[in-house]
């Protein structure tokens, strides 16, 4: 088995010392995100961006500033490709973590026939070798698990983008470009049975600064997935209103905002308490101009 790097582990602590977490859940995350982007950057070495786009929460998070935390690391390929493995995208990851002090296991839960795609990282060993300052108070750090997914049947017409990380080392990861992530995102706004409140906040990020809609790629999102699957939506900005004004009508805001709550910042909670009908009908307006 590989040995931490002494120098690679002190890395680790200066980047937790940094976010200045005030709680264990913060702490958590801070720490699940500086594995994340070890993750991304040991991707970057290899040839996994030549085929697959960067996309999610976790995108916005770490390459656009979005103030929330998030849980996975979601993927796209640039071209449908159904005989796409994963699994050989992931040999050099167990190398590269143990030189940064982590002792992972690799799930992989890829399934024949199934368009996505997915791997899980964990990890119980890092917490061992930190200097944790909110989680020794609440008991040991829980296992670090990462979701890994890649979709292999990805909608058409995403744009696309290149981005650099410089932690923990200077890589270069694809991602898809603000228009498209924003038509992603309000794919799973209208689709997804379950409500998340996360995928509300990033929609006040998106609405907040005006972001541009890919609605090619929204269009044939929601030709494939969903409740309008297969119905050939003639897709505009004006149809992405109308139908986020009936979802935001339906939305119990009190539960998505307790949603939301352990992936936002301390400091910021108190705002959730905003969260309501007449709030995201007046935000969608405002974007929609």
């Amino acid at each position: 088995m590989s040995t931490p790097n002494p120098s690679r582990v002190p890395m680790i602590q200066q980047r937790l010392d940094a976010y200045q977490c005030r709680t264990a859940i913060e702490e958590e995350h801070a720490i699940r995100e500086i594995t994340q982007e070890i993750v991304l950057a040991a991707l970057g070495r290899g040839p996994f961006f030549k085929h697959a786009l960067f996309q999610g929460g976790t995108c916005l998070r770490i390459f656009y500033g979005m103030n929330r935390f998030s849980e996975d690391l979601d993927f796209i390929l640039r071209e449908p490709d159904p005989d796409f493995q994963l699994r050989e995208h992931l040999q050099n990851l167990t190398e590269e973590l143990a030189a940064f002090g982590y002792q992972i296991e690799i799930t992989d839960r890829a399934k024949a026939g199934m368009a996505v795609q997915t791997a899980f990282v964990k990890d119980s060993s890092l917490g061992k070798l930190l200097q944790l300052q909110q989680a020794d108070r609440t008991g040991p750090l829980r296992k670090i698990r990462i979701k890994l997914e890649v979709d292999t049947n990805p909608p058409a017409a995403s744009g696309a983008t290149l981005e650099y990380l410089d932690f923990p080392f200077v890589s270069a990861v694809a991602t898809q470009d603000i228009p498209s992530l924003f038509a992603g995102k309000l794919h799973a706004l209208l689709c997804r049975k379950q409500i998340k409140g996360r995928d509300w906040y990033d929609f006040i990020w998106y609405t907040a600064r005006k972001a541009a809609l890919n609605e090619a790629f929204l269009g044939a999102a929601i030709d494939q997935v969903g409740p309008w699957r297969g119905k050939s939506i003639p897709m505009d900005k004006k149809w992405a209103v109308k139908a986020l004004e009936k979802k935001i009508k339906s939305i119990d805001w009190k539960q998505a905002a307790n949603d939301a709550m352990p992936f936002v910042r301390a400091n910021e909670q108190p705002s959730l308490a905003l969260w309501s009908q007449e709030f995201f009908l007046r935000q969608l307006h405002k974007w929609a101009g």
